[in-house]
């Protein structure tokens, strides 16, 4: 077996066999397949495309190419999240304790953001004390004790994911559907679960940009997990605009208690709400969404899920006075407010500009590895087709100092907001559900 012979299969349309797969994604990891085939293989499947077995079989491959977590000794079905990155996204922070209360296992790998995308890894870090390195028996223990562990991603979990990763964002194939697909499913499938929930995002402030994308992403993903034997559900959520009001690290951890408090914004509350909805059908706790939604909103009113949000960060090294003192958390020295120079309707407001400005004060990275400041971000005062007279805030920067920085994000932020005569209507948060049984918009 040749990798040439597998690429010109592949650049002439054919369908690979397991075997094929395997050989090439081995040999890769190895050294034996060099970049420039592997470079050719992925422009051959941006162009070609895969079948749903072939893309089943590349998810595979690359999640057998490192570390495999066996969750088989935690019980109950263990069920995941992922989001594919959005502004303002801090839900595993609300759905994981929330399906957790529900009596939903919830053992997670999490990653950390880059551009202007937040990672959940860093949200967490922003809370004192807290540990986002478990070793692998610590991270077992605790899901059994409490029902809930969420840690930072093992290098050695999928690394061909991350070797293909980046040679396809250098060689313009990062857009290719199943090499998107198998990169997300790879990781969820090595790391254990034995059903996935997917937040799948779209429209401005989101990878995908269009729904008909976003629906496609979601079908083949939730076609790898029917393939793998990993039941699989993706919920297709609006990012058009930024998910509640709070963007930055130390502020989504703030917003996040609000909603375990019953006292968050409306659509952060009603997307959690779906995707444990999900979670807890999906890992056998309720029979279908009508009675998951109840049960969860009762987790919610009680105070459960928030109960299990401490112990969770107590678990893991955080102060959890944090639940009940949100000022314990990093706070900016500087607030900054952006007035709206006249009056009218929100019309628009620019997601992906918004998050750019929060990373440009220090809530993101541009480039891997940077270190980021946990206590800065732009909050919102406004959601789409809000009035606001002249003068009136349109959002408010934390920022650290003053300088180019500030400047350039108050340029960005300035930027994102598009007023008018006239309200538009906004589009349903929650656009599409993508099961095995396939595609149903929805007007939630």
């Amino acid at each position: 077996m040749r990798a040439v012979d597998i690429i010109r299969k592949k650049r002439d349309g054919g369908e690979l066999a397991a075997s094929e797969i395997a050989f090439l994604i081995d040999g890769y990891c190895r050294g034996d397949v060099p970049d420039y085939q592997m470079s050719a293989f992925a422009m051959a499947v941006l162009f070609r495309g895969m079948t749903a077995e072939e893309t089943a079989e590349l998810t595979l491959a690359m999640a057998r190419s490192g570390e495999q977590l066996d969750l088989s000794d935690i019980p109950g079905i263990k069920v995941d999240k992922h989001s594919t990155g959005g502004v303002g996204d801090k839900t595993t922070l609300v759905v994981a304790p929330l399906a957790a209360a529900a009596g939903v296992p919830v053992a997670k790998m999490s990653g950390r953001g880059l551009g202007h995308t937040g990672g959940t890894i860093d949200k967490l870090e922003s809370i004192p004390g807290f540990r986002t390195e478990l070793a692998p028996e610590a991270f077992f223990r605790q899901v059994r004790e409490i029902g809930l562990a969420v840690a930072g991603q093992s290098g050695d979990l999928a690394p061909a994911d991350k070797k293909l990763y980046a040679l396809r964002d250098v060689t313009a194939t990062v857009e290719s559907i199943p090499l998107i697909a198998s990169s997300v499913m790879s990781k969820k499938i090595a790391s254990g679960a034995d059903a996935i929930v997917l937040d799948v995002k779209t429209g401005g402030g989101a990878f995908m940009k269009t729904l008909e994308d976003a629906e496609r992403l979601a079908e083949a993903m939730v076609a790898i997990g029917r393939l793998v034997g990993r039941n699989t559900a993706a919920v297709i959520s609006d990012m058009d605009q930024p998910l509640g009001r709070a963007i930055g690290n130390a502020l989504e951890v703030r917003e996040a208690i609000a909603a375990l408090r019953g006292e968050g914004p409306e659509d952060l509350t009603r997307l959690c709400l779906t995707l444990a909805a999900h979670m807890a059908v999906l890992g056998g706790k309720a029979a279908s969404l009508d009675e998951a939604v109840p049960l969860l909103e009762r987790k919610l009113a009680s105070g459960e899920a928030l109960e299990k949000f401490r112990a969770f960060v107590a678990a893991q090294g955080g102060d959890p006075a944090i639940v009940d003192e949100p000022d314990r958390l990093p706070a900016a020295p500087r607030r900054i407010p952006l007035a709206a120079e006249r009056a009218g309707y929100v019309r628009r407001i620019d997601a992906e500009k918004l998050g750019l400005a929060a990373m440009v004060l220090g809530a993101g990275r541009a480039v891997k590895d940077a270190p980021i400041d946990h206590a800065v971000g732009v909050v919102l005062a406004v959601k789409l087709g809000d009035r606001v007279e002249a003068g009136e805030p349109l959002a408010e920067l934390h920022a650290a100092g003053g300088g180019s920085a500030k400047a350039e994000a108050l340029r960005l932020a300035a930027e994102a907001f598009e007023l008018g005569g006239e309200p538009t209507a906004s589009r349903p948060l929650i656009l599409s559900v993508v099961t095995a049984d396939g595609v149903r918009r929805t007007e939630a």
